[in-house]
């Protein structure tokens, strides 16, 4: 293994990785030297070229923490997470459409009864979230948790304005009744900007792109015998349903959020004044 080239090194490299146990670990290895190694026959970067890459991925990780994944929104706005999505769910079953879980997710959320508002802060408007889960079939599915999260009226996350996640603002978790119903009140999301005072946002600035998401309510849905649901729910009439940041807007996925007075809303819940409502229902694929 000595005196490589431009024309002898990628077989060589090929070869070496092609050792390992692992049937997948190879296809893996493999892909990756092959097509990194088109990239750089491609790009022909010069040795600074180069550093400032490793640079940028170094510091991509240093921005990383308990409440940002950088690598997350590096993945998110190349439009990798996206695809991965879709390789993995087709939705031919006619299951709700799953879009990111996006780099706020917190697996604590705290199990609420149905009902309850879970905005902890005032800003935004008050709305009402109601919906149903179901199976393909239209068997209602009860006992299923419904995680939801979003971000306030500023365009934040709970999880980025405080330290240790104590204010679970706009955060929670609910389980479906009998009827597979799901309910509770909240402030309207508005849309916001991904983080971009670190490396994905000079990236964004460089290729000319805004860092904006549409508003949106995130859902993570889980019922014994289904698989698990990650989506969001988009608010029809945003600005930027047509170029979000993250690619993960789905027509499916967009509803119109609707100003009720004072009264019973479709599913039978009193509201005692007027507030919007977002009303959308969830069909969970088989497990």
């Amino acid at each position: 293994m000595r005196n490589f080239n431009e024309e002898n090194i990628t077989g060589a490299v090929l070869a070496a990785v092609r050792q390992g146990s692992s049937s997948r670990d190879r296809q893996v290895s493999e892909a990756v030297v092959r097509h990194l190694h088109a990239f750089v026959q491609e790009l022909r970067p010069t040795q600074d070229e180069w550093r400032k890459a490793i640079d940028f991925l170094t510091e991509t990780g240093k921005y990383c923490s308990a409440t940002r994944q950088e690598f997350i929104l590096l993945s998110d706005a190349l439009g990798v997470s996206m695809l991965v999505d879709a390789i993995n769910h087709n939705n031919d079953e006619g299951s709700t459409p799953t879009t990111v879980l996006g780099p706020f997710y917190y697996d604590a959320s705290e199990l609420m009864p149905l009902g309850s508002n879970i905005a902890n802060t005032p800003s935004g408007d008050l709305m009402h979230v109601e919906g149903r889960v179901r199976r393909a079939n239209g068997e209602p599915i009860q006992g299923a948790v419904v995680e939801v999260w979003h971000a306030d009226h500023d365009g934040f996350y709970d999880v980025q304005l405080c330290e240790g996640h104590d204010l679970l603002d706009r955060r929670a978790a609910f389980r479906t009744d009998d009827s597979g119903r799901f309910w509770f009140r909240s402030r309207v999301p508005l849309h916001y900007p991904i983080p971009a005072d670190g490396p994905v946002g000079r990236m964004l600035e460089t290729q000319g792109r805004h860092p904006n998401r549409p508003a949106h309510v995130h859902f993570m849905i889980t019922a014994a015998d289904c698989e698990q649901l990650v989506t969001h729910v988009f608010l029809e009439g945003d600005p930027y349903l047509d170029s979000d940041v993250v690619f993960g807007v789905k027509d499916g996925l967009i509803v119109k959020l609707v100003d009720h007075a004072a009264g019973e809303t479709r599913d039978g819940h009193l509201l005692e004044c007027a507030m919007a409502v977002l009303h959308y229902d969830f069909v969970l694929a088989d497990g």
